[in-house]
């Protein structure tokens, strides 16, 4: 798991903000159609509220002890006939940008979710090794899902406050000068609390973020290793884990919340006592000012102003309501953006793997048909262009790697595989048998040395191109959700089923799945845990045999197979290996007697080297691990 001080620090707040903003920028217009129905409906509570005063002071006032006559109501109805107009157009302008932003978010969060996934395979095997699945996965679940609250609401609901405030502003200045300076005072203190509470709130709201992704990736771990747990008995020991990142998360979550939640009643209760005081103040003006001065007010203007002055302080409020939402938010695009900003895998490399064709001459060309003969295509600076027959000699020129810079991991190997050759990697766990592979396929890249494909350094070749001209079969399978023959094609998807089912006898597994309940068409699910292990490593075998590569990777390929199963599989690999160069990685020696040179590992370094025979002659360490299996058996 990540350090859990990864995510305290957290990133620029403000360039968040905009940063979010220009993906809602991209909906330009549907915005500014939004912008424009907010503008409607908050404009409409605000012209209608002016009308308090016009029904008030000219209307109801004057025919006060008068005898009530359809004369006298006229005016009334028709006022009341332009307010249901007008409160009708701002209830269809909040109808029209609610449908319109809900629009707006959804797309929003599509490009934000597309960026992240298309972002994430261009990410370094290593940023993998060093991030768990749950704390990832995090990203696309809590942290969007706190965006997708706040666009759809929190920034529409800022917009609109935002209008009210103005504009209710400009109306209580415009009704009394006077009286809008004492709501000034009481909105400065609005504004303390509001900086007081909401710096210690969006504190708490980063560290939450911070531990649901903890929690996530814990729980993902506790259920992908639930068998070692209960193999083991840990139950206990993993509740009490679960129950102490699950007790921070718990405090981090009460603490946000805690602040965000005391905002409410706490600009509620300023704006009552505004509402209250400003009633007081504005009876004492009607009752001891003269008309004739400039503080002078009306009682329709004093029953405005207090609409006012709670439209004033309402969309104040209900901004303090939607901090927590706001913040969190932003403390999950933060979290969002560091991982789209993460550094991609660096890729120099630009020769290319090309369909191919061999004159009479022996010259190679490129070919615009599948020809079922590849080649490298090697540009140079000078314009002119080579190319090379794809044959598959891999060799290591004193490499020298470790995973960081601490630790050295493989120390000055050098070793060749030429084409169609077998070459074995043995040794004790951690002797750097993987690592050797995981060079092959510039999953990680060295720090000294060179490695060469045909005579090519591999640096040179862009890395998409120098997988493509690989399989690899690992000890840990994966299968994808789909058929089996979806999963078998994955090797290349433009196989034909002939090929599939080609493979899928190469590799033995044809007699199982034909035995599934649809075949071929048999859909995985769950990583194939309707299979047995053995039969998910034949079919991630096919897989490799469907790619039809010239070279091999075959990392302890066969651990989970039965021995009478692995036999069956090695008559069909020898099949497969043929004029293939093949790199095995295994702990059953039986499997690699058969390999044309067997490295021995130890601590980074090859210690010996040779065939079968060769290196039982010398009775060293093969000697003793080959001698110790079978004593074992």
């Amino acid at each position: 798991m990540a350090k859990g001080n990864k995510y305290q620090k957290p990133k620029n707040t403000k360039a968040t903000f905009l940063r979010l903003l220009a993906y809602l920028g991209k909906s330009k217009f549907l915005l500014l159609l939004v912008f424009a129905m907010v503008a409607v409906s908050s404009v409409s509570v605000i012209i209608g509220t002016s009308y308090i005063k016009t029904i008030t002071d000219d209307i109801l006032l004057p025919i006060i002890g008068q005898k009530i006559t359809k004369e006298l109501m006229r005016p009334l109805l028709l006022t009341l006939i332009k307010l249901v107009a007008i409160y009708g157009i701002g209830l269809l302008g909040s109808y029209a940008y609610s449908r319109i932003m809900l629009q707006v978010s959804q797309n929003t969060l599509h490009t934000i979710r597309r960026d992240l996934f298309n972002h994430m395979q261009d990410l370094p095997i290593r940023f993998f090794d060093t991030h768990t699945h749950g704390e990832l996965m995090s990203r696309y679940t809590n942290d969007v899902d706190t965006l997708r609250e706040c666009i759809s609401n929190s920034f529409v609901q800022l917009v609109s406050s935002v209008i009210s405030v103005a504009g209710t502003f400009i109306m209580m200045v415009s009704l009394s000068p006077a009286l809008t300076g004492f709501v000034m005072i009481m909105l400065a203190v609005s504004f303390v609390a509001v900086g007081f509470l909401g710096k210690r709130s969006a504190k708490n709201f980063r560290e939450q973020q911070k531990c649901v992704g903890k929690v996530n990736g814990y729980i993902e771990e506790f259920i992908e290793g639930q068998k070692v747990v209960k193999v083991f008995c840990h139950e206990g020991i993993a509740t009490n884990d679960f129950n102490t990142i699950n007790q921070n998360l718990r405090r981090a979550s009460t603490n946000a919340h805690t602040y965000a939640s005391i905002l409410m009643p706490i600009m509620g209760n300023i704006s009552y006592i505004s509402y209250a005081a400003v009633a007081m103040f504005g009876s004492m003006l009607i009752i001891a000012i003269p008309e004739t001065s400039f503080f002078a007010i009306t009682v329709g203007t004093l029953f405005a102003f207090l609409s006012y002055t709670k439209q004033f302080f309402q969309p104040i409020t209900q901004i303090s309501q939607q901090f927590n939402s706001i913040i969190a938010a932003l403390a999950g695009a933060e979290r969002i953006f560091e991982i789209i900003d993460a550094p991609v895998e660096e890729d120099e490399g630009y020769v290319t793997l090309v369909n191919a064709k061999i004159n009479a001459d022996g010259e190679i060309g490129e070919s615009s048909e599948r020809t079922g003969v590849w080649a490298w295509k090697h540009p140079h600076r000078d314009g002119t262009t080579t190319y090379t027959e794809w044959r598959g000699e891999v060799r290591f020129e004193n490499v020298t790697f470790g995973y960081t810079e601490k630790k050295t991991i493989l120390k000055n190997i050098t070793l060749y595989a030429n084409p169609g050759q077998k070459i074995a990697f043995v040794g004790s766990t951690g002797a750097g048998k993987t690592t050797i592979t995981n060079l092959i396929n510039r999953f990680y890249d060295i720090s000294e040395g060179k490695i060469t494909y045909d005579g090519i350094n591999i640096k040179k070749i862009k890395k998409s191109e120098l997988r493509r001209s690989m399989a690899m079969v690992l000890q840990d399978t994966h299968l994808f959700t789909g058929t089996v023959r979806d999963n078998i094609a994955y090797g290349r998807l433009d196989a034909t089923d002939e090929e599939i089912i080609a493979a899928a006898k190469l590799a033995n597994a044809d007699s199982f799945i034909t035995r599934l309940p649809d075949g071929y068409d048999t859909v995985i699910t769950g990583d194939g845990s309707n299979l047995s292990q053995g039969q998910r490593q034949l079919l991630s075998i096919a897989r490799a045999a469907v790619a039809d590569p010239p070279v091999l990777i075959l990392d302890e390929a066969t651990s989970s197979i039965d021995t009478r199963t692995e036999h069956l599989i090695e008559l069909g690999m020898d099949k497969l290996m043929e004029g293939r160069t093949v790199f095995v990685i295994a702990h059953r020696l039986s499997t690699v007697r058969n390999s044309n040179a067997i490295m021995v590992l130890e601590r980074g370094e090859i210690i010996e080297r040779g065939d079968h025979d060769d290196l039982i002659a010398q009775k060293g360490k093969y000697y003793q691990l080959y001698t110790g299996q079978f004593e074992l058996d």
